[in-house]
């Protein structure tokens, strides 16, 4: 009898608490993400160019017809667009006067990108110019900061622009918080050798980007394509720094970032090893195996790449004219078809 006492007063004890308020027996949000069976696909292009391309008189054709070429690519494959941007392209040591990669040129590409109907990838700089493995120079006006201030000025830029896209109905779906960034950014203080500075600086714009868009995916990105072993350094020194993150995105040149062989191995690697989603975030030779290996890999809700600069530089798409190259834009109906991007 004592027993069966036992039993009805856990079960009153459970409705109690199903009845409390703010109870619900629904899966939290955390849950259904975790559920969430469907894989969002990438066939993306780094398309910040662009506007200096047209500005420089460059229309651009397939099959002789002048479209705008965001358009072109959407009608061959691809559903994501990337954008670079600097801090003041236009100071003394920026990247253009014209202000190219600004934020003002940033928010009138993001609209055009929309207008497409195409999600895009915003990727801070965090500097006036280019910022890659040879070179993280500090914007100007930011020279001079101590770290304390150097991490607080990054949140606030960072919310800033995003604000500004959040306001015309534009906010990036994915974001990048610096540009192969494997040895560090805004340096010196920010080094990969000051790895304490650099996680700062990291998670200061992380912040900057989940105040305004909590749900909006975070790429860290690093340009180890086929080195397995500096990725896993550079990854594990975040991680264990407290840097949460969504993506990890590898830059893959040959000539710098070893054999295809390298590659399909550290991504087949980091996606096993790590939580995080592996896309390709920037590539231009290999086309077809590269993809073939980003969309192939173990596991992830997020699998793809984003070819640089396909509209004219290195291995373009579009001759110096803004004519297609059908061999190989074609390439990408084939890969979306492959791979049912959408």
């Amino acid at each position: 009898m004592k027993k069966f006492k036992g039993i009805r007063l856990l079960i009153f004890a459970g409705v109690l608490i199903f009845l409390l308020p703010g109870f619900s027996s629904r899966p939290t949000a955390a849950f259904e993400h975790n559920k969430k069976s469907k894989t969002e696909k990438i066939i993306g292009a780094d398309i910040s160019f662009l506007p200096q391309l047209e500005a420089e008189g460059i229309q651009f054709k397939k099959d002789g017809v002048q479209q705008d070429a965001i358009l072109i690519l959407k009608q061959h494959g691809f559903n994501y667009a990337r954008l670079r941007i600097f801090v003041n392209p236009e100071a003394d040591s920026g990247y253009s006067k014209k202000g190219y990669c600004g934020l003002a040129q940033t928010m009138q590409m993001a609209k055009r990108i929309k207008t497409a109907e195409m999600k895009w990838l915003l990727d801070f700089h965090y500097s006036d110019t280019w910022a890659d493995p040879g070179k993280q120079f500090k914007p100007e006006a930011w020279k001079n900061m101590p770290v304390p201030t150097l991490a607080q000025t990054v949140h606030d830029y960072t919310k800033e622009v995003m604000i500004a896209l959040q306001q015309q109905g534009t906010l990036p779906d994915m974001v990048q918080i610096g540009n192969e960034i494997n040895k560090g950014m805004l340096w010196p203080e920010g080094s990969f050798s000051e790895p304490d500075n650099l996680a700062l600086f990291i998670k200061a714009g992380i912040n900057g980007v989940k105040e305004v868009a909590p749900a909006t995916p975070i790429m860290l990105h690093i340009a180890l394509g086929g080195q397995n072993g500096e990725s896993r350094e550079w990854l594990d020194a975040m991680i264990a720094r407290g840097v949460e993150f969504d993506i990890i995105g590898e830059s893959y040149y040959p000539q710098w970032h070893g054999t295809l062989a390298e590659l399909q191995h550290n991504l087949t690697d980091l996606s096993l090893r790590y939580k995080q989603d592996v896309v390709v975030a920037e590539y231009t030779q290999h086309k077809q195996a590269v993809n073939d290996y980003a969309f192939n890999l173990p596991k992830g809700n997020v699998k793809g790449t984003f070819i640089w600069e396909p509209l004219n530089t290195w291995e373009f798409i579009f001759d110096k004219q803004g004519n297609s190259i059908d061999s190989l834009l074609n390439i990408y109906p084939a890969l979306a078809k492959k791979y049912d991007v959408k």
